[in-house]
């Protein structure tokens, strides 16, 4: 860490015409053995814009890898630059967390409305859960996530941006809206 913290703090220096460390305090590293240690540090790190008062929820906080999942599952993908999640453990992926997308949602939601709310930083707890915020219903969801391939060919997304990127693209038929209505339009 101290080779990477010194030429990025030179440039942040040098651009903010500052002296003084990069990061405020001593770069810590921490092992994480096993995939309770990894999920509690992933849902640490993607809750911190909440509990800094800077989003409301997780799905609003800008640069975090949780957003980044959230955009690429509403496109049917993952994310390319994160290690994927692949379901249960009797799937035998070589790679990747052995934990449902679903579940992690609901973990950090669930994880931000529990944190005290005469704290600064909770997600509200009357909030509906994340699914519902997203306008996708439990049984959407399952559809979504086992049936992709099957129910949406070529464009992916709302039945408005499934017309958006129709007619950007000048089609005369926007194709998969029907899934899209009944899948991610859902509430």
């Amino acid at each position: 860490m101290r080779s990477l913290n010194e030429p990025i703090a030179r440039q942040a220096n040098q651009e903010d015409k500052c002296t003084g460390h990069f990061w405020e305090g001593r770069f810590k590293s921490q092992a994480l053995l096993d995939e309770g240690a990894l999920l509690s540090c992933m849902a640490y790190v993607d809750l911190n814009p909440v509990r800094a008062a800077i989003s409301p929820t997780p799905e609003q906080s800008s640069f975090t890898n949780i957003q980044l999942r959230i955009k690429a599952a509403i496109n049917g993908e993952q994310p390319k630059q994160l290690l994927p999640f692949t379901g249960n453990e009797h799937q035998h992926k070589t790679q990747g967390i052995t934990f449902s997308l679903k579940d992690y949602l609901t973990l950090v939601d669930e994880t931000g409305k529990i944190i005290r709310n005469d704290k600064r930083g909770a997600i509200n707890p009357k909030a509906s859960n994340i699914l519902a915020r997203l306008h996708i219903s439990d049984e959407s969801w399952l559809k979504l996530t086992t049936k992709f391939e099957c129910i949406f060919t070529g464009a992916v997304g709302t039945a408005e941006h499934l017309s958006e990127f129709s007619e950007h693209v000048g089609l005369k038929r926007t194709h998969g809206i029907a899934n899209a209505q009944a899948c991610l339009n859902s509430a």
